[in-house]
C-alpha cells in the first residue's frame, strides 16, 4: 500500500470519543482494546499509549499489523487506519509528551497510580478509509491567523514585563477569542508556578500557586510539555482539586495563606502550554472552556507560538536593570498621618499580613518586607531591581529567577487589595513605594526578620 498523509486527521486524535485498536495473535485470535491517547507523530506515523494491554502488546510483538478506529469529536465521522507496529519508545520527547498528557488526565480523575505510561508504541499508517459519517476536516481559520499576527505584534511592542503579561493575556482573550485564560510564572526553587494575571474570570487570582505535578498546569510545568484535554467530567473542579493536592503534599500547609486559583466550576476543555527560555521554565499559559472538544490542534500550535514569543521577549525584559550608579542618593518619603497599618511578617515562608489579613508570601513577600523596613528605618521610597537582585536576604536562587515577574505580582496584589500600600514602576528597573498611611511593623526590622 502507498503511504498516506494523516495531517488532515489530527482533529480525530482529540479523544472526544475513545479510539479502538484491534490486533490479532499469530493464530488469528482477535483482541480489541480502548486506547487512552493516540498522538500524531508526523504525516505517516502515530503513537499509541501503552499502559495496561499486555495481550495487545504480545500480539503486535508477534504480528505487527493492527487496525485503529478514530472518531471525530464533533461530527461523529469515523476513520479506519491500517497500521504496522514499528517500535516502543520509553524515553525522549515523544514519550515525555505522552506521559505528561496521561499524567494530567490521571491527576484529574484521581488515578495517578493506575494511569502510568509504560511506553509510546509507534506505528506506520499504511492506509486510511472513512467508514461512517460526514468528513469534517477543519482548516485553520483566517480569523485565528489574523489574531495571531496581531498578538505577536503586541508582544514585541511590550516595554516591560508587566506590559508583556498584559499584552499576552489581551492577545489570548480578545484577539484570539479564548474566553478564560491565565498566565503563571515559575518559582524554580520552590517548584511552584504562581499566577501573575488572568482574563475572563470574576477574580484575577494573582498570587495563586500550583505545585509542579499538580493538575494539568503543574504537570505541564514539571514535564515542560504541552497538555491538551478536550473532554472532562462535569464533576471536576480544578481549584478544589489543587487545594486538596496541596494539603495532601504538605501536612503543615495553612490554606488560609493560599490565594484561590480562578477557574471554571465545570471545565470541560483545558490547554496548558509551558513557556520555556533556553533551559529555564519561565511559566505556563493556561486556557480552559466549559465546552467539550473546544481546543483543537490549531489552538495548541497557536498557544505554542505565543509562548515562544513571550519567552523571547521575556529574556530581553526580565534583565532590564536600572542604569544608575550604586552611589546615587535615594529619595525619601514624607511624614504620613492617620491610623497606622499593622504589618506582620512570618519568617518561615515570608508571608506578609496587613491588619491581620493575609497578603502575599515567598520572595514577593520578602521583597515587600524589605522595602517597608527600609522605609521605616531610612525613609526610603525608591528601590531598584539591581539592588534587590544583590540582596542575599531575599533568597533569590539565581540572577534570573523571575524577579521581574515577582515584582509584577507584588504590584498587582497590592493594587487589587487597595490597602494603602502601592508599588509604582517609575523607570527602567526602578520602583517607588507609595504609602497612604503610616506603618506599624510587627517585630524586628529587616536585618533580623529577613534572616541576614
Amino acid at each position: 500500500m502507498s503511504a498516506v498523509d494523516i495531517g488532515p486527521l489530527r482533529d480525530y486524535l482529540d479523544g472526544g470519543f475513545v479510539s479502538v485498536l484491534a490486533t490479532a495473535a499469530t493464530d488469528g485470535t482477535p483482541n480489541v482494546s480502548v486506547i487512552s491517547d493516540v498522538r500524531y507523530v508526523d504525516e505517516r506515523h502515530v503513537a499509541l499509549s501503552f499502559q495496561f494491554f499486555n495481550k495487545t502488546h504480545a500480539n503486535i510483538s508477534a504480528n505487527p499489523r493492527a487496525s485503529l478506529q478514530l472518531t471525530h469529536p464533533t461530527s461523529g465521522a469515523r476513520q479506519h487506519l491500517t497500521l504496522r507496529y514499528l517500535r516502543t519508545e520509553t524515553e525522549g520527547p515523544l514519550f515525555e509528551a505522552m506521559k505528561a498528557k496521561l499524567a494530567g488526565i490521571a491527576s484529574h480523575v484521581g488515578m495517578t497510580r493506575v494511569f502510568r505510561l509504560r511506553g509510546a508504541d509507534v506505528y506506520e499508517v499504511l492506509a486510511v478509509q472513512q467508514v461512517a459519517g460526514p468528513d469534517q476536516r477543519a482548516a485553520r481559520s483566517e480569523t485565528l491567523l489574523t489574531g495571531l499576527r496581531d498578538a505577536l505584534r503586541a508582544l514585541r511592542a511590550s516595554t516591560d514585563v508587566a506590559a508583556l503579561v498584559d499584552a499576552t493575556l489581551e492577545a489570548l482573550h480578545a484577539r484570539l477569542g479564548y474566553s478564560h485564560c491565565m498566565l503563571l510564572a515559575a518559582d524554580a526553587a520552590r517548584e511552584r508556578v504562581f499566577a501573575v494575571g488572568s482574563a475572563g474570570y470574576p477574580a484575577s487570582g494573582v498570587g495563586a500557586e500550583i505545585a509542579y505535578g499538580a493538575g494539568i498546569i503543574g504537570v505541564a510545568a514539571r514535564e515542560r510539555s504541552p497538555i491538551r484535554i478536550t473532554h472532562m467530567t462535569s464533576e471536576y473542579r480544578y481549584g478544589a482539586t489543587v487545594r486538596e493536592q496541596f494539603a495532601a503534599s504538605d501536612a503543615t500547609l495553612d490554606l488560609e495563606r493560599e490565594i484561590p486559583l480562578p477557574g471554571l466550576a465545570e471545565s470541560r476543555s483545558q490547554l496548558a502550554m509551558p513557556i520555556v527560555a533556553g533551559d529555564a521554565l519561565v511559566g505556563v499559559l493556561y486556557l480552559e472552556s466549559p465546552l467539550d472538544a473546544h481546543f483543537a490542534h490549531a489552538d495548541e500550535e497557536v498557544c505554542g507560538i505565543v509562548a515562544d514569543a513571550f519567552a523571547a521577549r521575556w529574556r530581553v525584559l526580565s534583565n532590564d536593570d536600572d542604569e544608575q550608579r550604586d552611589d546615587v542618593a535615594v529619595p525619601v518619603g514624607t511624614v504620613l498621618s492617620g491610623t497606622p497599618l499593622e504589618v506582620a511578617h512570618d519568617m518561615h515562608d515570608h508571608s506578609v499580613f496587613i491588619d491581620r489579613d493575609y497578603l502575599i508570601k515567598g520572595v514577593a513577600g520578602a521583597v515587600l518586607w524589605r522595602m517597608l523596613n527600609d522605609h521605616a528605618t531610612l525613609g526610603r521610597v525608591e528601590f531598584t531591581n539591581r539592588e534587590l537582585r544583590r540582596d542575599g536576604r531575599l533568597g533569590l536562587p539565581d540572577f534570573a529567577d523571575n524577579l521581574e515577574a515577582r515584582l509584577v505580582l507584588l504590584q498587582r496584589r497590592l493594587a487589587e487589595r487597595d490597602i494603602g500600600i502601592h508599588l509604582d514602576k517609575i523607570g527602567r528597573g526602578r520602583y517607588r513605594l507609595r504609602l497612604l498611611r503610616p506603618l506599624s511593623l510587627e517585630g524586628q526590622h529587616a536585618d533580623e526578620r529577613l534572616g541576614a
